[in-house]
């Protein structure tokens, strides 16, 4: 008796506050979003540009959370639904600039045989993100994504792309970042 009363007196967070905010459009479950997701969003940004432009694009991204909500579905995870709100976003951004070049799924840096690259073991993060920023659009992104924690399947909704471009892609970035922090490892 007493767990259902205090259940009633005190909402408990919705498992999917972006369904609960696409139903009721209720600011509450815009909050628990914006304190879910914030930062990861941001993250993500800045990585595929810079502060600034990260930062624009992420309170843009938030708008259009609030313009767009009638058109989440629950099937899709809230996360990887918002990342593809952000990542349209950014794209659109770039083009505004003039920015944006078309993407070559299948770009890569030249692979170097490199007997220290595959015994990388002390890495800055600055050396990181250096060679993740020498890294092409889609690559940087895939590789970015996958660490936010999203499946091949979230990645291929959020980037509007194919499982094999996805799986491609993460190769490519991964011995691009291996050689990349080889050849940094022997610079030290």
């Amino acid at each position: 008796m007493l767990l259902s009363i205090k259940s009633w007196l005190f909402e408990t967070p919705s498992k999917d506050c972006m369904a609960s905010y696409a139903k009721s459009g209720d600011n509450r479950h815009l909050e628990q979003l914006v304190a879910l997701y914030s930062n990861d969003l941001y993250h993500y940004l800045v990585t595929q540009s810079n502060t600034h432009l990260a930062y624009d694009v992420s309170q843009q991204t938030w708008l259009k959370v609030m313009e767009k909500r009638h058109l989440y579905q629950a099937q899709t995870t809230p996360k990887a639904w918002l990342f593809k709100l952000a990542r349209n976003t950014l794209i659109d951004e770039y083009r505004k600039q003039q920015r944006f070049v078309e993407l070559d799924e299948n770009t890569h840096l030249p692979a170097q045989q490199n007997e220290q690259s595959s015994h990388i073991s002390d890495i800055s993060y600055q050396a990181f993100d250096s060679a993740l920023k020498q890294l092409s659009f889609v690559q940087r992104e895939a590789i970015t994504l996958q660490q936010e924690g999203f499946s091949l399947t979230d990645i291929a909704l959020i980037t509007q792309s194919n499982h094999e471009s996805v799986k491609t892609r993460l190769r490519y970035a991964k011995q691009n970042l291996k050689r990349l922090l080889g050849a940094n490892n022997e610079q030290a």
